[in-house]
């Protein structure tokens, strides 16, 4: 189950690649649009079937900037610690945060086994500009998953802020863990945490 949600999580990310003027789609047509597209991708890249993770990384990471915020995905993960920051730390979380999670997700498009995605309608008003979009990943012998996605307006289209897997946030699922590093350690710590873990996923991603 494990890859299949992180799949479905850095297939959402990756949505750029598909050549939608994702700008001027309502949110759930956004999830619904990407996410087949994003399989036909996958399906036809032998490379990143095979199982090359620099290659379905880099696809990410030129792709995801333009879809989701990831300074807010930050301070979400960071909570009241995100306070302690100044502005110079706040701009260097959010980049390892966001290289940690552009890594971590995109090596599950090597991992994909067949999983289709249900997005159900969303009912938007015009005066919406925050709103969660649900959703099943649904795998060939085994139980669906919910996925949900938070999205919220802004100049440039809709963006995503948070996933929920099953109810469980992935933003806020790393909040204790930055917690207790800001406390042993402090904001400085905690980005150096950061910076070693991607660059330890980066190591491994050029070996292969």
């Amino acid at each position: 189950m494990k890859y299949a949600i992180s799949f479905i999580i850095g297939s959402i990310m990756s949505c750029v690649a598909t050549g939608v003027a994702a700008n001027n789609l309502a949110p759930d047509e956004l999830i619904r649009t990407v996410s087949a597209d994003v399989v036909e991708i996958v399906k036809a890249d032998k490379d990143i079937q095979s199982g090359n993770a620099r290659k379905a990384a880099d696809l990410v990471d030129k792709k995801v900037a333009p879809h989701f915020d990831f300074l807010r995905m930050t301070r979400l993960a960071l909570g009241r610690d995100w306070r302690q920051a100044s502005p110079v730390q706040q701009k260097a979380l959010a980049i390892e945060f966001q290289t940690l999670l552009v890594r971590t997700y995109s090596k599950a498009l090597t991992e994909y086994k067949n999983q289709t995605v249900d997005v159900k309608p969303l009912v938007l008003k015009a005066e919406d500009t925050d709103v969660k979009v649900r959703s099943e990943i649904k795998q060939p012998g085994a139980k669906a998953i919910q996925l949900d996605y938070y999205l919220q307006k802004s100049d440039t289209g809709w963006k995503v802020y948070d996933i929920e897997v099953a109810g469980i946030s992935l933003v806020t699922n790393y909040r204790e863990s930055f917690a207790t590093e800001v406390r042993n350690s402090g904001i400085d710590g905690l980005i150096k945490v950061l910076q070693t873990k991607n660059k330890s996923t980066e190591t491994v991603a050029v070996k292969k």
